[in-house]
């Protein structure tokens, strides 16, 4: 898939303030920065539909006052997830989530280079006290069930090396449904976007209570 560069929103500019450990102070501005690949950047999706615009949506009905930004990049390896991160850190997020390794396995990538890579990914965000979680990807069952367990163990290393937050499977609830997905059967259509973020929201509001953000009100 061409590699495009990432599609960015911001829909609130607030002063940012500094963040020590892994706990958002409480008078800090929640940002979210979403490292992803076209999954995260939402190939073939309107701004408004991707999975950034529609999970800071969601948060915000429920009272999160957070911004989610967009740092996807269509065909993106976890590699270059890593060679981008100190880019991305310059935007100076609160909270990192991290989706990718679904291009790593479509190639076939060492899972060794996939943990070594969230490795890096992750002890660049926590030396800026940046709270980082990770949403892991599934192999390809063609590659057999031993790439398949090596892959699902890096990011269990990783998740469990660092103690972060953890959702075991981006595309959870839309495989085997052709309905939720693009023409390509590869990328999740808007409808598919909307299981992603109905699943994964109470993983992500666990992760912010426990980083120090709370709803209003």
């Amino acid at each position: 898939m061409e590699r495009t560069l990432p599609r960015r929103k911001v829909l609130m500019t607030l002063a940012t303030a500094g963040f020590a450990g892994t706990r958002v102070a409480a008078a800090a501005e929640c940002r979210i920065v979403v490292l992803g690949d076209s999954l995260a950047a939402g190939y073939g999706l309107p701004l408004a539909e991707a999975f950034p615009a529609r999970l800071e949506g969601a948060l915000r009905r429920r009272g999160f006052p957070c911004t989610v930004l967009d740092a996807g990049v269509s065909g993106d390896t976890s590699a270059g997830g890593a060679a981008r991160i100190e880019w991305v850190l310059a935007d100076r997020p609160s909270h990192l989530l991290v989706e990718l390794g679904g291009n790593d396995a479509l190639r076939a990538l060492p899972p060794e280079q996939l943990e070594a890579n969230l490795e890096r990914i992750v002890a660049a965000a926590r030396t800026r006290g940046v709270a980082v979680m990770i949403a892991g990807m599934l192999a390809p069952a063609n590659l057999g069930a031993e790439y398949g367990a090596a892959f699902a163990v890096a990011y269990q290393r990783v998740v469990d090396r660092h103690g972060l937050a953890f959702y075991p499977f981006f595309l959870d609830g839309l495989i085997g449904r052709p309905d939720l997905f693009q023409s390509d059967g590869i990328h999740p259509n808007a409808a598919g976007v909307t299981v992603i973020v109905e699943r994964m929201l109470p993983t992500i509001e666990s992760w912010l209570r426990d980083t120090g953000v709370h709803p209003e009100g």
